[in-house]
């Protein structure tokens, strides 16, 4: 079936971009307002657990959602939680890549390393996205690319005006 395909690539897209540009944005924000190493982890690992699960369960709310209004009956529940475990598992692991950083070098130069491998991951997941969709590679990638700057935009700035 198509559209559990669609849920599949959905949940995994969503998971991984918004984990790599909510994280990077937060942990560039609180690296930029002058915060330890130690508090930018613990951190980093609360936002990357606790979103990842509100993600899940708001994937599965609402794929469960549409899929009952659509077919105006109740659903079988499998499809929803797989697509909400998928978007979980996405958001946990994609997490991790602004994070650990931070755990191997100093503030200032985790922050460069994170917000840099951050963007390559974006335009690479956009390019990734493309391939399902047989649509523009570059395109998609710089579009996740220009996402992920936004977040980190509004992080340093945030983080900057806020500066302890």
């Amino acid at each position: 079936m198509k559209w559990v395909k669609a849920l599949y690539i959905r949940n995994f897209v969503f998971g991984v971009e918004d984990s790599l540009a909510s994280t990077v944005g937060l942990l560039s924000g609180i690296a930029t307002a002058g915060v330890n190493a130690s508090t930018i982890v613990v951190t980093g690992a609360v936002l990357i657990f606790v979103e990842a699960f509100s993600m899940g369960v708001g994937s599965f709310m609402s794929e469960e959602s549409a899929e009952e209004y659509v077919k105006r009956r109740d659903v079988s529940s499998r499809e929803p939680l797989i697509g909400s475990l998928v978007m979980f598992a996405s958001y946990v692991f994609s997490g991790f890549v602004p994070l650990l950083p931070y755990l191997f070098w100093e503030v200032n130069t985790a922050l460069k390393i994170s917000v840099g491998l951050s963007l390559v991951c974006l335009f690479i997941l956009g390019m990734v996205g493309a391939e399902f969709s047989k649509t523009s590679k570059f395109k998609h990638g710089v579009k996740m690319l220009l996402t992920g700057g936004g977040a980190i935009i509004a992080g340093v700035v945030v983080g900057g005006w806020l500066k302890v």
